[in-house]
């Protein structure tokens, strides 16, 4: 998991990494059940040194989520909410070609600004087009089960 303002792949998690991510995810996730703005947390290094460190709620509640992905055993990444990104990170978001995701801009789809000659796509931008395609192909996807119904087609 990286936090960068660019978008990054990381490794697949193992098996190990699953298994160890439930088991925090769900110690966490009970954590949070006692009200409060912070969480403190003690960190034990490899040399038995400990230290306690405050965490706020927001980032406990993040790190929940982030270990329940982890636990599915989903890759997981990090950006900022207002990241702007070169238009092959932003293809490699939507898992498109970068010559589609320019056509995509030129025709409008998907908006960017210039830097000089480059263009830069907001990732919020990104979520919102995903958001978009998902809705339209759940649609097309039912408006294709109810044809089948009506026509008994036994699916």
């Amino acid at each position: 998991m990286v936090l960068t303002t660019s978008y990054h792949f990381s490794a697949p998690p193992t098996v190990e990494d699953t298994q160890l991510s439930a088991l925090s995810s769900h110690l966490l996730a009970q954590s949070l059940q006692t009200a409060g703005s912070s969480h403190h947390i003690k960190v034990v290094d490899r040399d038995g040194s400990e230290q306690n460190v405050v965490i706020p709620a927001l980032a406990i509640n993040l790190l929940v989520e982030i270990l329940t992905q982890i636990s599915q055993g989903n890759t997981v990444s990090i950006m900022p909410v207002q990241a702007e990104l070169t238009t092959q990170e932003a293809a490699n978001l939507l898992n498109i070609s970068r010559p589609h995701l320019i056509k995509l801009i030129d025709r409008g789809d998907l908006p960017c600004r210039k830097v000089g000659k480059h263009r830069r796509i907001l990732s919020t931008d990104l979520v919102v087009y995903k958001q978009q395609k998902y809705r339209l192909r759940a649609a097309a996807l039912d408006e294709l089960a109810a044809l089948s119904q009506e026509l008994d087609m036994g699916y």
